[in-house]
């Protein structure tokens, strides 16, 4: 379906409408006197309408190629104020390490549970291996007791730190004034974010971690040991499996040859160090922003790291007894 069947406008024309007043914290006049020294005339409350309706779905189709946090990547929450429709609010915000906006929360108040309803509803946005190893706060204890009440609860792991040193959380701490920059212009906010308003909020902040170029890219992703293990069994399993199907395939590509059985054999010993189809298989699923994409990733490289010595044994080992000299 066409979201944009019925339209005036050209698709093209809305979408900039809407990142550029999602991305540069501009009003809706100014964006309308932008948009008229192109050509385009257009009423800014028209623009408003398309804010109100394409930035949740933009937000929603970006998100998925958006890589998720992981445990390489710290957790940096602080909360900052805001004057939300002429009164004074609280912006919890969540990002990674690299700048990336996690999660947000709005609240009147500055306390143990808002802190909690802020970290409840990032554990129930997140999956279980996206949740990082360690949490960076300031000093302000509600932190401590949120995260202490849901680990009690089972929906935070045990083995996550809680860390509150002051200059590790300067990530969040200098990312506040731009954001601010950006949602000062805006007057999207109300006594309370209807869901149209939240994931505009949203929005503004996906693009202002964007233009701050914060996007991972494929080649600069890294594997901790965690998902090493955390494939374990199962992992090494499908490698065997793997590794089967793939000597059953040489050894059928061979037959009709003149090659010996034995030839064939060290054939299939030889195949085993191929790193090629393993790599090409970790960064698919990771470009296709798959919440398994660290795991498969770990097996593709756990599949490198086992046939490769395993190959260059088998060949060392087989080569004399498996081949035989030509005799002129």
């Amino acid at each position: 379906m066409n979201p944009f069947k019925g339209r005036h406008f050209q698709r093209d024309i809305i979408l900039w409408a809407v990142r550029w007043y999602c991305k540069y914290g501009i009003s809706y006049r100014e964006l309308q006197e932008m948009l008229a020294e192109r050509g385009v005339n257009v009423d800014h409350s028209t623009i408003y309408r398309w804010v109100q309706r394409y930035a949740p779905e933009m937000e929603k189709r970006l998100r998925w190629y958006w890589r998720n946090p992981s445990d390489l990547c710290p957790w940096h929450m602080d909360e900052t104020y805001v004057k939300v429709n002429g009164r004074w609010a609280y912006l919890y915000r969540a990002v990674d390490s690299r700048g990336r906006t996690v999660d947000f929360y709005l609240s009147s108040r500055r306390n143990s549970k808002a802190a909690y309803r802020f970290l409840g509803k990032i554990l129930n946005n997140v999956k279980k291996w996206q949740i990082p190893r360690f949490i960076n706060t300031d000093k302000a204890p509600a932190y401590g007791r949120a995260l202490a009440l849901l680990k009690r609860e089972g929906r935070c792991p045990s083995d996550v730190e809680h860390r509150q040193i002051k200059y590790r959380n300067n990530v969040i701490e200098c990312d506040h004034g731009k954001l601010k920059r950006i949602i000062g212009a805006p007057a999207l906010m109300a006594d309370a974010l209807t869901p149209h308003e939240e994931a505009v909020l949203s929005n503004i902040s996906f693009m202002e971690a964007v233009h701050a170029r914060s996007y991972s890219s494929i080649f600069s992703t890294l594997c901790h040991i965690r998902y090493l293990f955390s494939a374990g069994l199962s992992g090494m399993l499908l490698i065997t499996a793997a590794l089967l199907f793939r000597m059953l395939g040489v050894w059928m590509s061979t037959l009709g040859t003149d090659l010996s059985r034995k030839e064939r054999l060290f054939c299939m010993i030889a195949y085993l160090p191929k790193a090629t189809v393993q790599a090409a298989i970790g960064a698919i699923p990771l470009a296709m922003g798959l919440g398994s994409g660290e795991t498969i990733l770990a097996v593709a490289v756990l599949a490198i790291i086992l046939t490769a010595p395993l190959g260059a044994l088998g060949i060392e080992l087989s080569y004399k007894r498996l081949l035989q000299k030509q005799q002129s």
